[in-house]
């Protein structure tokens, strides 16, 4: 590796997926870049590592689990490819008697599922929520990759008329309120939808305002070949970190990773450079917090940020809620709602709800408990087991890489702490399971979990939320590019569009100081 150098025209805290993407842009432009990573490995939550100590040569994404809201010009632009894999089914919800739904490209054996299960009146509000889905990503797809505008001036400017009202209020209102608009007969589709896209990640529950607003995050798909769902990096997505790595550094960047910044240095009201942990500096014009925004405001002099800036971060500030429980499985299980023959449900992402009363009723019991800082009984599940559409990441024995994404979770117990919980409540979950696939618990090989806390130690990132910042703050309410401060930029999840692997963030950073420059 390189020696640190001493001066460098821009200074990217944090290897983030969104820090690489910068350093591609901003060295290509002929600046000399420096990525500086605390960590040892880079790639922020998007990381393929061996965390299974029984399991040692089985690979697994243990941040972000599959690629999704990436927008197809970033990748043009940054002239990389990235393999990957259509999952097809992507939804599966299983039940617990003989009811299930396997969506998948096939439309026509979707709608004949949902006649079979559930009602005509289903299969009508189901067509009418696509179609409108799809037409808001259609519209709103440009916007991401520019300078964010309030909700209203992009309704104006990106959105088609028919639906700028509508768009307004999917942002600024609640899940709950926008499905209610399509009239599903079925609650159990209802809150499935509400969970998958609406709370997922989220400090909130289906009541909350701005939880519609990820669900439109959510549902922007538009990858090739990806027809609106999410879909998986061949390889885990530490293939997305190490590609982006690779532009970058052939563009003349430096990443040095293993290398905490302690401060930003400011002089004469404008950055001067950064100061290292270990006491090194390196001197720039411009540094860019690719780290979490709270991250950055830490790095920051006191009292160097504009004060409603400080103000209003500070006000929207939340922990995370995500408890994300890595398996290592010996073998596939076998659900008991689906009958022979059908296709597999594995490579999709699988819903665990509550299955027993009402499911919205259930969903706000789950998050009652949460704000008062307690385990929920039955927490909302997506299970995931990428290895049988992958089977790269498999190791000699055959092993399987899967993951329990529980929502939600508190941050810190009432009274107690998750050291002292967290394997007891793994079983809980493991119990749940075996509800749907008698089993699975007993193919367990290894497990690693990360309750909030634990993924603010693993990845970095302040409080453990997976957003950076709650993505119930939308467009430019979220952590602005351009700090305030004369050469301090911010470009992460934080930011404007969103949280999750996207990219644009700091694609839009970057030539935000392209063009300040």
């Amino acid at each position: 590796m390189s020696d640190l150098p001493e001066r460098a025209d821009v200074v990217i805290i944090g290897a983030g997926h969104n820090g690489l993407v910068s350093a591609v842009l901003l060295a290509r432009a002929g600046l000399k870049v420096v990525v500086l990573e605390a960590d040892d490995v880079i790639g922020g939550a998007a990381r393929t590592e061996t965390p299974f100590p029984r399991v040692p040569e089985l690979r697994h994404s243990t941040g972000s689990y599959l690629l999704g809201l990436m927008p197809p010009e970033l990748l043009k632009t940054l002239d990389v490819d990235i393999p990957v894999l259509r999952r097809d089914p992507h939804y599966f919800l299983p039940t617990t008697d003989k009811r299930y739904l396997l969506f998948g490209s096939d439309r026509a054996a979707t709608r004949a599922q949902m006649l079979e299960f559930f009602s005509p009146a289903d299969v009508a509000a189901d067509d009418a929520l696509q179609a409108e889905l799809t037409a808001l990503r259609d519209d709103l797809g440009p916007a991401w990759l520019a300078e964010p505008l309030s909700v209203e001036e992009t309704a104006a400017r990106y959105i088609r008329p028919a639906l700028q009202e509508t768009f307004v209020d999917l942002v600024r209102g609640s899940v709950a309120d926008y499905l209610a608009r399509f009239e599903f007969r079925s609650e159990l589709l209802v809150s499935m939808y509400a969970v998958t896209d609406g709370l997922s990640g989220l400090n909130a529950g289906p009541d909350d305002p701005g939880t519609g607003h990820n669900f439109l995050v959510h549902n922007m798909c538009r990858l090739p070949g990806a027809d609106g769902t999410w879909m998986i990096a061949k390889g885990g997505m530490g293939t997305v970190s190490r590609t982006f790595a690779a532009a970058a550094r052939a563009a003349g960047a430096q990443i040095f990773s293993g290398t905490p910044v302690g401060a930003i240095t400011i002089d004469g009201g404008a950055a001067s450079g950064v100061a290292l942990r270990d006491g090194r500096s390196v001197s720039a014009t411009v540094v860019l917090g690719a780290c979490d925004p709270y991250r950055l405001m830490e790095l920051m002099p006191d009292g160097a940020l504009p004060a409603e800036l400080t103000a209003r971060m500070t006000a929207v500030r939340r922990p995370g809620t995500t408890l994300k429980v890595n398996l290592a499985l010996a073998g596939l299980p076998a659900f008991s709602c689906l009958p022979e023959g059908a296709p597999s449900p594995f490579g999709s992402t699988i819903h665990l709800l509550p299955s027993s009363g009402s499911p919205m009723t259930a969903l706000r019991a789950m998050w009652a408990s949460v704000v008062a800082g307690q385990l929920p009984d039955e927490p909302t599940m997506e299970w995931y087991v990428h290895t049988t559409v992958d089977p790269s990441l498999q190791d000699s024995a055959g092993h399987h890489s899967s993951a329990l994404f529980v929502q939600s979770v508190p941050y810190a117990l009432a009274d107690s702490t998750w050291s002292t919980v967290v394997d007891s409540y793994v079983e809980r979950l493991l119990a749940i399971c075996d509800r749907y696939a008698p089993g699975t618990s007993s193919l367990v090989a290894d497990v690693v979990p990360l309750p909030p806390p634990g993924i603010e130690e693993h990845f970095g990132i302040t409080g453990g939320h997976i957003h950076h910042v709650d993505n119930t703050v939308s467009f430019t309410d979220r952590m602005p590019y351009f700090t305030g401060v004369d050469g301090v930029y911010a470009g992460s999840a934080g930011c404007f569009p969103a949280g999750s692997v996207i990219g644009a963030a700091g694609h839009n950073a970057a030539h935000r100081i392209l063009d300040d420059l």
